[in-house]
């Protein structure tokens, strides 16, 4: 059965580098990548309101050019003599929110796992995250996210970090993409604690044991780091073992809360050169 991979592209260097990065990843996988452009004509709500419909000179224009740029991913793709005879590539053109354009076609193509850049074509060097990342990764909750940094390299992880409190307990379906990146790269998996207290609870403990269980098919390593600020401990460890990746469990209503809103990216180093896996919190 054919793995299906979304990847957005609003064709910037920085989905580009996406691209190539989960054409790498699933490279023995037999797959179906659909590349999607979500077009508007403007910002202005009130030209979309009156005069961007279909039909419309500003919608043809939109959905010519957005349609243009899709077929140049496929020339340079060609160009560059890609070729893989397990993967199969689907192009897809719509108008809509980007948000709401990838929700669909999560829905509609059974999507299982989405790979795009951190930001678009506006590249700011003030945010770490676009605002169509940041919405995927925290509201599109039923299919898994790799966020690609600019300025990743195409190395495959070969360390993969996963931080926990070990507060709460996991379920391995909720773990199942993790793993089977583990496994497909040969990649160690680092089990990081920040430890604010003294010792783990009994609680702590299971959950710690539960871990274990899940991972029991991978290689993995568990880890303490005593710090005041967890954004902090993680950016330390992440350079100090130049680990290639890290994952992490979005719980509802708390994840943006404690790792990734934006003035605690500010101070985090990991996200500008390496790729971000976001799971889901199942039980949610």
């Amino acid at each position: 059965m054919k793995r299906k991979i979304l990847l957005p592209t609003d064709f910037s260097k920085n989905s580009w580098n996406a691209i190539e990065y989960a054409l790498k990843l699933f490279k023995n996988d037999e797959c179906v990548f659909y590349f999607l452009n979500v077009f508007t004509a403007t910002q202005n709500v009130y030209d979309i309101l009156i005069n961007f419909e279909p039909g419309s000179e500003l919608y043809e224009l939109s959905k010519a050019k957005s349609e243009q740029g899709l077929v140049r991913i496929l020339d340079v793709l060609d160009v560059e003599g890609y070729k893989n005879p397990k993967h199969h590539f689907e192009t897809i053109s719509t108008f809509n929110y980007p948000l709401e354009a990838i929700k669909n076609i999560v829905e509609q193509k059974d999507i299982e796992m989405i790979v795009m850049g951190t930001k678009g074509e506006t590249n700011s060097t003030q945010i770490a995250y676009g605002r169509t990342a940041i919405y995927v990764m925290e509201k599109v909750r039923n299919c898994p996210v790799i966020v690609v940094p600019e300025k990743a390299n195409h190395t495959l992880p070969k360390e993969i970090v996963f931080p926990t409190s070990y507060k709460t307990h996991y379920k391995r379906r909720e773990l199942i993409y993790l793993i089977e990146i583990a496994i497909k790269c040969d990649a160690k998996i680092a089990i990081l604690h920040v430890s604010e207290e003294e010792k783990l609870t009994n609680n702590q403990i299971e959950n710690k044991q539960l871990l274990t269980e899940i991972f029991e098919d991978v290689s993995c390593s568990f880890h303490e780091l005593k710090y005041n600020s967890v954004e902090a401990a993680i950016n330390i460890f992440i350079e100090s073992r130049d680990s290639n990746m890290v994952a992490f469990i979005n719980k509802k209503h708390y994840f943006f809360g404690s790792v990734l809103t934006q003035p605690l990216v500010k101070e985090m180093g990991f996200h500008s050169n390496i790729p971000i896996l976001v799971m889901h919190d199942l039980r949610n």
